[in-house]
């Protein structure tokens, strides 16, 4: 194939993997399962083995979009495994870019036992359960490197279940994360050593190593690591002021993730996996002020990247393997072996270091999920030859069991109440403060102001979840962790740390409060009020599309204010379109208070943020002989329009605001709309008018 046309189908092949990736992504978030599992089923549908491999002669492609390839040996293109390649050490550098060394070393000791006895008896479930299946010796390289894929845990995946529930900072949350780590630590090191051996026995070098020998070359690969990993951690806030030279943070994130890619080719040479190279740069920045600012700014190229790791692994499945008795026997022991050592394992260790019943079982079954280390690990034994494809098949059969099993059983053990320790744990360095403010509006402007400042200051501020209200700040080694929840602004942060704290929320308030004094004194809310309504603003589809039949109210029996807003809202609960039907009320009518929602022109637009509320909806209704809305021009308001929307996403809110008020200032279709003898004619005159 010439290279034009080689480029050209792994362009296509790339776009056809991007929407597929991101529909299943999709259509497993809203499954309420973890988003990888649609991400590699994506890739086994379109992939040689499946839709992929389907000849299209007619369109230039005799052998399928996705041919299987002879020459790799990996069923895809090698062009398209280089992608993938990429894509896992962009992986790899932003799970070390996440370790939180801080917590790591809190929680190390505990963390470590667990994490360890966990990895090595994993380790040896998985090694001896190939060695069974497979008729080999434990020591061979083959069996053992089914055991680093059984000893792989994706703390990602337990991340995810553990932050829905609020669990994240709870002991066993934090333990799951640190034996996670160090259990990627092992992963890393006994994989290269796995790697190491097979290549040593396959080129002829040398026969399958005594167990001195193993422990040797495991020594050498560990020195490398350690060797590596410390020069890194102490040249780190170098590494970052070098960084920072490049003032752009968009620049040096990108520059980060360079030296992620440079370290990992260097290790690479070195006989360590690439994606060694990368976890410790990621790992290295992780504890400078940078590390927040770099996860966002290269957000965009992980999410290119990772899902098509995922749907190429998955590409790599034979459909017609998977249901054959070998691969379902053999995946299904796996999985057994693997959840018994871990539960056993990180369960046994876990009550040893202070952990009750319900704790250790927490903890073991948050260790469950294989996930994006093994999916690496399968696709360099099968590169490399260690795996045949149908070893492959099993192996990533039992990764798939192990993601749908662990969400239900974790999230099982966390409803149980009652705490996982025998003992109260206390937290002697971290403090948080709370301030509560009078509406959900002033926290948010205090917020606000609050990250502009730390960012005056030179902090790199990051928003973690923006529906959470959850936002890092970090200069040096200052951290800040601000949540503001409803009313109220929370931030921990060290003991050492928050009387600078206090003295900023002073100072940003003070400030506040002398800008509100300001702003009365130079801006007249109801003078500006007058100029809202106007003939010239846009009404499209979209936000007409707002309105319909159900929520159209033709003549409304309330006969004041209170009372026909109350009848607005009713009818949007009675279509079951509210969450809270009081709180949509309380806060419809904490606007109103503001000032007034009676406009010019017989026309009343009630409306509010709310959190009673997941989407924006809009009701409608008639009053004759109208009603008394405080209106600046102090006629009646016969067209009420109530308008709703949750606070964190307001969609069409204002721009609808301002296209009702466009349509009704027309008297004559006013009229015509207020005198309708059905809904549908009423509705029909208004999103007509301007069409």
């Amino acid at each position: 194939m010439q290279t034009t046309d080689l480029v050209a189908q792994l362009v296509l092949q790339i776009g056809i993997i991007l929407f597929t990736v991101r529909l299943f992504g999709f259509l497993a978030k809203k499954a309420k399962i973890p988003s990888v599992l649609g991400e590699l089923s994506a890739g086994v549908l379109i992939g040689p083995f499946a839709l992929g491999g389907i000849a299209l002669p007619g369109l230039g492609f005799p052998n399928g979009i996705f041919p299987f390839s002879e020459a790799s040996g990996l069923a895809v293109s090698v062009e398209l495994y280089s992608f993938a390649t990429v894509a896992s050490v962009v992986l790899l550098f932003v799970s070390g870019l996440e370790t939180d060394l801080r917590l790591f070393l809190r929680y190390s000791l505990k963390g470590g036992l667990i994490g360890i006895i966990g990895a090595l008896l994993s380790f040896a479930a998985g090694t001896l359960c190939a060695a069974f299946l497979l008729k080999f010796s434990v020591l061979d390289p083959r069996c053992m490197f089914f055991g680093v894929i059984a000893m792989t845990s994706s703390v990602g995946i337990s991340a995810r279940i553990l932050s829905e529930r609020n669990k994240m900072d709870s002991p066993e949350g934090v333990t799951i994360i640190s034996a996670g780590v160090f259990e990627d630590v092992l992963w890393i090191i006994l994989l290269a050593v796995v790697i190491g051996i097979f290549s040593a026995v396959s080129t002829g070098s040398a026969s399958v190593p005594s167990a001195s020998g193993i422990l040797l070359m495991a020594g050498r690969i560990f020195g490398i690591w350690l060797g590596a990993t410390a020069l890194l951690l102490l040249c780190s806030k170098i590494l970052a002021s070098f960084l920072k030279i490049f003032k752009n943070s968009i620049e040096f994130s990108v520059l980060a993730l360079g030296v992620a890619f440079i370290l990992a080719g260097l290790l690479e040479k070195q006989d360590l996996a690439l994606i060694i190279g990368a976890y410790i740069a990621g790992l290295s920045l992780s504890k400078t002020d940078i590390a927040a600012v770099i996860h966002e700014r290269i957000h965009s190229l992980y999410i290119f990247f990772v899902p098509m790791f995922f749907a190429i692994m998955g590409m790599m499945v034979n459909v017609r393997e998977i249901i054959t008795p070998p691969v379902l026997i053999f995946g299904s022991l796996l999985m057994a072996a693997v959840v018994l050592a871990k539960m056993i394992g990180n369960g046994a260790m876990a009550m040893i270091s202070g952990f009750n019943r319900l704790g250790a079982l927490r903890i073991g079954a948050g260790m469950i999920p294989r996930g994006e280390g093994a999916l690496i690990t399968c696709g360099i034994g099968l590169a490399a030859g260690v795996i045949n494809n149908q070893n492959f098949s099993a192996a990533v059969f039992m990764i798939f069991l192990s993601i749908i099993a662990c969400p239900p059983i974790l999230a099982l053990m966390l409803k149980i109440p009652g705490r996982g320790t025998r003992k109260p744990e206390i937290d002697d360095n971290s403090v948080s403060e709370n301030w509560v403010f009078e509406t959900r509006e002033i926290a948010d402007l205090v917020t606000s102001n609050i990250l502009a400042e730390l960012r005056n200051e030179g902090f790199y501020v990051q928003t973690m979840s923006k529906d959470k209200g959850f936002t890092q700040a970090r200069k040096d080694e200052t951290a800040l962790f601000i949540t503001e929840k409803n009313k109220s602004i929370t931030i921990t942060t060290s003991k050492t740390d928050m009387p600078f704290v206090k003295n900023e929320i002073y100072e940003v308030i003070l400030e506040l409060s002398s800008s509100i004094e300001k702003l009365k004194t130079s801006a007249d809310p109801a003078k500006m009020k007058k100029n809202l309504l106007d003939t010239e603003a846009r009404t499209t589809k979209d936000i007409l599309a707002l309105i319909n039949h159900g929520s159209f109210i033709l003549e409304l029996k309330g006969n004041t204010k209170e009372q026909v807003i109350t009848e607005l809202v009713d009818s949007l609960d009675a279509q079951g379109k509210l969450l809270d039907r009081n709180l949509v009320l309380e806060d419809v009518f904490e606007r109103e208070k503001t000032m007034s929602t009676g406009m010019e022109h017989s026309i009343a637009l009630p409306h509010a943020k709310t959190d009673g509320i997941t989407e924006t909806t809009v009701a409608i209704g008639i009053s004759k002989e109208g009603i008394n809305f405080d209106s600046m021009d102090g006629q009646s308001s016969r067209v009420i329009i109530l308008i709703v929307s949750p606070k964190t996403d307001c969609g069409l809110y204002v721009q609808f605001l301002a296209a009702v008020g466009s349509i009704f200032r027309n008297e004559t279709l006013r009229e015509a709309v207020i005198n309708a003898s059905s809904q549908h004619e009423a509705i029909e005159l208004m999103t007509k008018k301007k069409s």
